[in-house]
């Protein structure tokens, strides 16, 4: 039976059942994706790299669950760390993907993006980086198949999936970064709008990604308030730990960090 804590031994590769009650989180190469279960089926958000489908399918199974019975998937930006096992969802499975419009060209081409900072002087700079960066690449992060998602999405919208997704923008990471809000779990999963460890530097706590893989990092920044006006308890981010004190208190922390 799936565990109701780590279902591996380390924080690169897990699966956590209940999260939060309903959601299930699965971390490969210190990247999370996200099964969220309902009485009509699994909402599926974000999609790491081709391989994390496997375990995906595992935490399933261990619901009593199957590709079945998953209704869509949602992608909160277009990197390559986020839609990795997406295409073969669509071919294999019929399964029908919803994206930011803003990130249709990323999506299609997922390692052609300009970030604020050139990338490769990161990890000479912030050396514990490159165990968190090692990891992604031995997941698969070099090997991402680019999609085209089969529904476009601009502005707040709420989709008509399990768990009723509250879709909202939240631009500078990416100019189409939308955060997933689950007011019914009291939860919001926000992608890379904040998270709570920077691949790029390998900071931890509450933070926007550093301007190594992000667009607009102003834009970042005042995008926080949107989640912080949430104001629910937890906040589940596409790497690092989850946070359980507030999206006010972890948008405060992550102002305070600024973008490295």
């Amino acid at each position: 039976m799936l565990q109701t804590r780590e279902h591996a031994t380390d924080q690169a590769t897990r699966t956590v059942r209940d999260v939060v009650p309903g959601v299930h989180m699965i971390t490969h190469g210190y990247t999370n994706c996200y099964v969220v279960e309902a009485e009509d089926g699994v909402t599926l958000v974000d999609a790491a790299f081709p391989a994390t489908w496997s375990l995906v399918r595992r935490c399933l199974a261990d619901l009593d669950r199957s590709a079945a019975d998953i209704k869509g998937l949602v992608i909160t930006h277009g990197h390559f760390d986020h839609v990795g096992f997406a295409s073969c969802l669509q071919r294999c499975y019929g399964v029908q993907v919803w994206a930011p419009k803003a990130d249709a060209p990323i999506l299609r081409h997922p390692y052609r993006y300009r970030p604020a900072r050139p990338r490769l002087v990161y990890p000479l700079v912030h050396p514990r980086s490159l165990p968190v960066l090692g990891s992604m690449v031995g997941a698969g992060a070099l090997r991402v198949p680019g999609l085209t998602p089969d529904h476009l999405v601009e502005g707040r919208t709420v989709l008509d999936l399990p768990g009723r997704p509250e879709l909202i923008p939240a631009p500078g990471h990416t100019d189409g970064e939308l955060v997933v809000h689950l007011p019914d779990h009291g939860a919001v999963l926000t992608g890379d709008a904040l998270v709570t460890l920077d691949i790029y530097t390998g900071r931890r706590g509450p933070r926007a990604v550093a301007r190594a893989a992000t667009n607009d990092p102003r834009a970042a920044i005042d995008s926080l308030s949107a989640i912080a006006a949430l104001d629910v308890s937890d906040v589940l981010p596409g790497h690092g730990e989850p946070w359980t004190q507030g999206t006010r208190s972890a948008v405060d922390l992550a102002r305070a960090a600024g973008v490295a």
